[in-house]
This record gives structure tokens, sequence and C-alpha cells, in this order.
């Protein structure tokens, strides 16, 4: 096999640079395993190592600091017929601590090659979580009060069967990377190397060091043994193929004529407990069924069993580039909670604008046409006042229609739930039609 290094951009490191050595063996990897670039993936982040990407004429994948594997993840989820390589420093690590944890965890078929030079050998030179705590470094003293990682040792005991250590410098470098490839799970080596332009300048370091103290750290023989298993990858698949799949999403067929000459921007101001997002949602299906655009934002508090519970909606002929409402057409003012959230909404509107307001709340004083609804006299529960208000402009076909309104509870209600549906509407309908 050719080489696969790319020829426009070939590498260019601080002479010494370890990575240059890496970026070298795993090319004669690549050409052992008799591999074309078509079947390799490097996906990269930021750092020395961040380069590699664009050293290979393979696909790529270049992220954010730390993220790499869960990149890395997804593409081997989708295509799990492709070597995923993963090339990341020690920055990237500490970093990303919690995703090299997970994919430890989960065992999927990803082979982690960490430059381990032992500082952010690109902005400084500054402590990693592998810099050793006798270390001259960029950052002062901090290396000193921290015990550095042994990423092995971590990685087997989160799970990872596949853990080895290795020297930038060593005869075996290459046959270490192409067992971790070939390896059926997650695989991690820890490459140790020099960083002349950061590291070295300040500490004494030489390959034969580094061979030294790689003989003195813990043996790794036992994680294979201890977390050996089935790929994530395939485990996943065979369970999947047992599960009942998921249902289609529903399929909305257009029936009616849409009422609304414009679009209609509602706001639905309430509180938990009230089914605000609910209320919000069929008056989306309801304009769906005329075959109408439409865009729906919540929010509310982390306490979701308490507090504010606000949705704002547009329904549109046309498709809807922007989804911000400045002056709403209508607002349903349900609860103090969420009238206090959106107090600013009632400024400067018109008598274009429908409050429908629940008696006993209060609102700012505005120019809109409010209409009051004593929902306790009619005796509507709380939680069913947001669902009883769309008879309002259901009524006076602002925006859905009745027959619109009755469709989409249709869609997203069954049985007694429906029927219930259905009496609390009317009884609105009725009282104010």
């Amino acid at each position: 096999m050719d080489s696969l290094l790319n020829p426009n951009r070939p590498p260019v490191f601080c002479p010494g640079c370890a990575h240059d050595r890496v970026v070298h063996s795993l090319d004669n990897t690549f050409r052992k395993m008799g591999l074309s670039g078509n079947q390799i993936v490097i996906v990269t982040d930021i750092g020395c190592s961040g380069l590699f990407d664009t050293f290979f004429e393979t696909h790529a994948f270049h992220g954010l600091h730390g993220r790499a594997l869960t990149y890395a993840t997804g593409i081997k989820m989708a295509r799990p017929d492709l070597h995923v390589v993963v090339t990341m420093g020690d920055g990237g690590l500490g970093i990303g601590g919690a995703h090299v944890l997970s994919s430890c965890r989960r065992n999927i078929d990803i082979t982690l090659l960490v430059l381990n030079n032992f500082n952010y050998g690109m902005t400084g030179g500054q402590c990693s979580v592998t810099t050793p705590q006798n270390a001259n470094v960029g950052s002062g003293f901090l290396n000193r009060l921290e015990k550095p990682v042994d990423i092995c040792q971590v990685a087997g005991a989160a799970g990872a069967a596949f853990v080895s250590r290795a020297s930038s410098y060593e005869k075996e470098l290459e046959d270490k990377i192409e067992k971790a490839i070939r390896f059926e799970g997650f695989s991690l080596v820890d490459i140790w190397g020099i960083c002349p332009g950061r590291y070295s300048r300040r500490n004494k370091l030489s390959p034969k060091i580094i061979e030294a103290q790689l003989s003195a750290m813990p043996k790794l023989d036992n994680f294979m043994q201890q977390n050996l298993r089935k790929e994530y990858g395939k485990a996943y698949c065979e369970h999947i193929q047992v599960k009942t799949p998921a249902p289609a999403p529903l399929k909305i067929e257009k029936r009616y004529q849409p009422p609304l000459q414009a679009n209609e921007q509602i706001v639905f101001l309430g509180s938990a407990g009230q089914r605000i997002i609910t209320a919000a949602e069929l008056v989306c299906l309801a304009g769906a069924t005329a075959g109408l655009f439409a865009t729906q934002k919540n929010d509310y508090p982390i306490t979701v069993m308490r507090g504010h519970s606000v949705s704002e909606l547009i329904l549109s002929k046309e498709q809807i580039d922007y989804t911000g409402i400045e002056k709403p057409s209508i607002i349903f003012a349900l609860a103090q909670e969420g009238i206090n959230r959106r107090k600013k909404i009632f400024d400067n509107l018109s008598e274009e604008t429908l409050v429908i307001k629940a008696a006993g709340v209060e609102i700012p004083a505005t120019g809109a046409e409010v209409e009051e609804i004593d929902f306790k006299t009619l005796k509507i529960k709380t939680q069913d006042w947001a669902l009883a208000s769309l008879a309002m402009i259901a009524n006076e076909n602002r925006g859905i229609s009745m027959e619109m309104l009755d469709t989409a509870m249709m869609q997203r209600f069954k049985g007694s739930i429906l029927e219930d549906s259905r009496k609390i509407v009317s009884t609105i309908a009725i009282k104010y039609k």
C-alpha cells in the first residue's frame, strides 16, 4: 500500500517533536494493515495533536478541545465499517476526561492515541493532567499541588479492556498501534514523547528517560481479562433487533381551509400544572390540519411543578424564518406567574391584539381588546383553563376553527381523555358563542 500522508500538507512540527514520529508510525501501520484512505476516519480536536487529520488523505473530523471522542462515537455508530482513530493530546485528555470515561465504559470500537508530552505545548507549556509534580512548567507551581493522572489505570478502572503504554521512540510502536486498531472494542495507547518547544526546555527528558519511566509503571495485563466483552455497536444492534420498532412520526393531512388571513402570533402565559405546553401544541396540530406552518417555543423553570409556564407559537401560511414574537395577535393570560414573566409584552399593544384573561389575574394596562373568562364559575379546573381558552379563538376563527381544534384533540388524546377534553371545549363554546 502507498503512504496515506497528504503530499500537499506534509507534517510540520517543532524540530525533535515526538508527534512527527507518531505521524509516520501511524502511516506505516495503515500501510501494513493494507488500509486505504476511504476505510479510515481520523478524528482530532485542538492542540498539536489536532493537526493529524490534515496530514493524512483519509476521512477526517476536527472539533472542539476535548470532544473528539464524542464525534468519533457518532461516526462509528453511523458507519461501523470504518476504522475510527482519535488522536488527542494530554491537554484534550484532561478537558475531555468525562468523554474518555464514557468511551471506556461503552466499549465502542474506537482507537484513542494519547499523544502525551506532559504539557499544553501549543499554548505556552502550562501543566496538564499528566504533568509530573516535580516538573517545571509555564503555569508556575500548580502541578506540584496535583497528582498526575495515569490514564491507562483510569481507563482500565472505567472498563477499557485494551490499554497500552508506548514510547514514541520504541520499535514496537507500530505493532502496538496495529493491535489497538484491530481490537474489537475501545482501545487506548498512551504514547509518551518529548515536546522540545516547551517542556524539554525546562525539564530533562530523553527517549532513554522515557523508556526507564515506562518500565517503572504498573503492569496493565489484567484489564483485558477483567473488561473483555462484546463491542458496543454490535451489542446495540443485537438488542434493537428484538425491540418493537418506534412508531412512525404522526402524519397530518391537510383537510381544512385555513381561517387566517395573515399569521397569528400567540402567547400563553400560565403556571405549572395548567397544561400550557399541551394547549399550545394543540394549536400547532390544528394549524397543520389546514396546511399551516407552525413553531412553538416554551419557557418554564427547573422547578417544573412550580412557577411560570409560557409558550409562544406562530401559525402562518408561509414558511417561518424568525420565531420571535414582539407584538402578539393573541395572548392567553391565565396565571400571575406567566404574566409577571412577560410583563413587557403588554407594552404598546393595540386593539388588534386579543387578550383572553382568566378572572382574578391582573394584567398591565393595555390598549388591547380584553375578554375575561370566569373559569371557576363554569366549574372548570385550573389544569383545564388553557384547553378551555382555545374554544374562544376557535369560535371566532382566529387562526383555527372548531373543526380544526377537534381534529387536533383526536390526534393528541384518546379514550376518556378525548371525551373530557371535548366537554371542556364545548362548555366554553356554548357560553361564549
